[in-house]
C-alpha cells in the first residue's frame, strides 16, 4: 500500500477509490474495501482509500471528544492489510467543509488524484450539500468524469456493524464481541510508570500504565484477561480497569496489568495491551487477604481461557 499527502500526485491515469474515516478498519470497513477492490479490477484501475488524519469533526468543533478504536498510525497498519493499492490522506480543513459534492469531486478527487471510479458506503455522505438522494451524487460525479456506485450495507448474524456499535460493546466490556467486528483485538498502549506496589505484597505485582492514546476507547471498568506484548515478546496478563477500591477511595481511573510468569524490572518501557476476554466485573473486597483470593481465581481462569 502506497500512503500519499494531499498535494503528492500519482503517475497512474486513473483511480477507483472509496472514502472514510475507517475507525478500527472493521469488518464492514473490510466488505466496502473488497468491493471496491474487485470492482476497480473490473475497471481496469488500480483502488484508493481516501481517509483523514484527524478526524474531521474534531477540526469543526473544539470541543469534540473523539472516542477512537485506532490511532491513525494503527489505521495505516490495519488498511496495509487490506490489500488496497493506495491510501490518499487529507487534512481535513474549515474550507474544505465548505466545498460543495461536487467541489470536492472536482478539486480533490478528479483534478489531484485522476479519480475516475467512486464506491460510496450505503449511508457514507460528503460535501457541504450532503444531497439526502444518491442519485445526485452520481449525477454530479458524472459531469465531474466519474462513475459513482453505492455499496450495499454489511451485516453480521442481524448486527449492522459500524464503529459506533464496536466502541459500545467496548464500553459494556464486551471485548469478544468487538474483537470479532474488529477482526483483530482491540489493542491500547502506553509506558509503564511507578506504582504504590501494593500487589507486591500479596502476589500479585501489577505495572500501573500511563496511557498516551489520546481519544481512544478506554473499555468497561472490570478485569480482563490480555495479551501483553513487552520488548517483542508476548505474554498473557491480567488487566485491572477502575479505581481499585479496596486499595484505596477516589474516582481516579487506573489501567494496571499483572503479566504472567514475568518477574523482570520494565518501569518505562512501552507496552501494548490487546484484550481478550472480559472475566469479572471491580468488587470492594473487605481485606487484602480476600483480594488476594479472588486474585488467584482470576488467575487461573485465564490460564483457562487464554490456554
Amino acid at each position: 500500500m502506497i500512503v500519499l499527502n494531499q498535494g503528492e500526485y500519482i503517475k497512474e491515469k486513473g483511480l477507483a477509490v472509496t472514502i472514510g474515516f475507517f475507525d478500527g478498519v472493521h469488518k464492514g470497513h473490510r466488505y466496502l474495501i473488497r468491493e471496491l477492490i474487485n470492482l476497480a479490477h473490473l475497471r481496469g484501475l488500480p483502488a484508493g482509500i481516501v481517509t483523514f488524519r484527524i478526524h474531521p469533526r474534531a477540526v469543526l468543533h473544539a470541543d469534540y471528544q473523539p472516542h477512537l478504536l485506532t490511532t491513525y498510525e494503527e489505521k495505516l497498519q490495519q488498511l496495509s492489510t487490506t490489500g488496497i493499492d493506495y491510501c490518499l490522506v487529507l487534512d481535513f480543513t474549515p474550507e474544505m467543509a465548505q466545498m460543495t459534492a461536487g467541489d470536492f469531486m472536482k478539486n480533490i478527487l478528479a483534478s489531484e488524484w485522476g479519480v475516475k471510479f467512486l464506491l460510496t458506503g450505503y449511508d457514507h455522505r460528503f460535501g457541504h450539500d450532503q444531497p439526502d438522494d444518491f442519485l445526485k451524487y452520481a449525477e454530479v460525479g458524472k459531469e465531474n468524469g466519474i462513475e459513482v456506485m453505492r455499496c450495499t450495507a454489511y451485516e453480521e448474524n442481524e448486527l449492522h456493524v459500524s464503529s459506533s456499535v464496536i466502541r459500545s460493546l467496548l464500553q459494556k466490556g464486551d471485548v469478544k464481541t468487538a474483537a470479532s467486528l474488529l477482526t483483530y483485538p482491540y489493542q491500547l498502549s502506553g509506558h509503564i510508570i511507578s506504582g504504590n506496589r501494593i500487589g507486591r505484597t500479596i502476589g500479585f505485582p501489577t505495572a500501573n500504565i500511563r496511557m498516551e492514546e489520546e481519544g481512544k476507547v478506554i473499555p468497561a471498568c472490570g478485569v480482563y484477561g490480555v495479551e501483553v506484548i513487552c520488548r517483542g515478546i508476548s505474554y498473557k496478563g491480567m488487566l485491572h480497569i477502575g479505581n481499585r477500591p479496596t486499595l484505596r477511595k477516589g474516582d481516579e481511573l487506573s489501567v494496571e496489568v499483572h503479566i504472567l510468569e514475568f518477574e523482570e524490572d520494565i518501569y518505562g518501557e512501552q507496552i501494548i495491551i490487546c484484550f481478550k476476554e472480559y472475566i469479572r466485573e471491580n468488587v470492594k473486597f473487605v481485606s487484602l487477604d480476600a483480594l488476594q483470593k479472588q486474585l488467584e481465581k482470576d488467575k487461573q481462569t485465564i490460564l483457562q481461557l487464554m490456554k
